[in-house]
């Protein structure tokens, strides 16, 4: 599988569980990459925002991929991010994530400096210029600089460059981008990365999420995309309301990620402690948090069953 059709649908972004010394648990990460893809999930996305890149080494990523495809063993393909903090070391980590058997690379856009849209551009074309590897552009304004739609639009015209994860929730633009660049490149791939708005992305023509809500309720966000793909909206929606109810629950709780990785535990996993220190106060309100947020998991799965 090595071409933009091969990667659709669901992708779990993966968080990283941690031993109590705050090393990578790795027997309970592959126990976690089977459990997501018993529940449905059509592939995974390690190293992206939900799995807190930046708090790893690039020695840690490198071994985070490594564990993922060897789990994975092909039974659903892997988006490696392999966004660095400089062109080399994104090109090396293309290399790398070739060799362990992933898919194609997701690229965060250039984070920490304000650049302007030429630079944005530049950064991409020489990645996609030399990498071995195809490419997702992952555009994410609330943490690096936007990617806008005249970026794509040229981006768009490398082959190396097979598609874009858009978490601006900006239906809007989603729909421009898709009747822009489809009529010229069929293939090029739209994925939604924000969980409240699934079911109208899907609507409006993406062939897929990246959510963090599908690491913790899996089976919900496969079913909102299979009903919607099979035109059951109103059911679709149904889910999708609950769904968004439990991502806000999960996104308030702490500063993001915290919340999410409060509420994997809560479906027989132990991911420890995260790597950003958090205040006797944050622990409190995350732990506080956690009770309503079982509660809407109870809930989301209830709704599932009594579909």
């Amino acid at each position: 599988m090595t071409s933009a059709q091969s990667i659709s649908g669901i992708l779990t972004p993966l968080m990283v569980p941690l031993r109590a010394d705050g090393e990578i648990h790795e027997d309970e990460l592959r126990r976690y990459v089977d459990w997501l893809i018993e529940k449905g999930v059509h592939g995974l996305y390690p190293n992206g925002s939900t799995g807190e890149f930046t708090r790893f080494t690039a020695e840690e990523r490198h071994r985070i991929i490594k564990i993922v495809c060897e789990q994975t063993a092909g039974r659903v393909p892997v988006l490696a991010g392999a966004a660095e903090a400089n062109v080399r070391a994104t090109l090396e980590a293309c290399e790398t994530y070739k060799n362990y058997g992933a898919q194609a690379v997701a690229i965060v856009s250039p984070f920490y400096y304000k650049l302007s849209q030429e630079s944005v551009f530049a950064y991409y074309k020489e990645i996609a210029s030399n990498s071995p590897i195809h490419i997702t552009l992952y555009n994410i304004p609330l943490f690096a600089n936007p990617i806008e739609f005249e970026t794509v639009l040229r981006l768009a015209e490398y082959e190396k460059i097979i598609g874009i994860k858009d978490s601006s929730g900006d239906l809007a633009g989603m729909t421009r981008m898709i009747e822009a660049i489809h009529p010229k490149r069929p293939d090029f791939l739209f994925m939604t990365g924000w969980d409240a708005a699934l079911v109208p992305m899907l609507m409006a023509g993406c062939q897929g999420g990246v959510h963090a809500t599908s690491g913790i309720v899996p089976e919900i966000t496969r079913s909102i995309y299979d009903l919607t793909t099979q035109k059951k909206f109103d059911e679709a929606f149904v889910l999708q309301k609950q769904l968004l109810k439990l991502f806000d629950s999960m996104f308030d709780a702490a500063d993001f990620p915290e919340g999410f990785r409060s509420a994997i535990d809560l479906r027989g996993f132990n991911f420890g402690k995260g790597r950003q220190p958090l205040t006797r106060q944050q622990s409190t309100a995350l732990a506080t948090a956690a009770e309503k947020t079982s509660m809407l998991i109870q809930q989301v799965l209830s709704t599932l069953v009594a579909h």
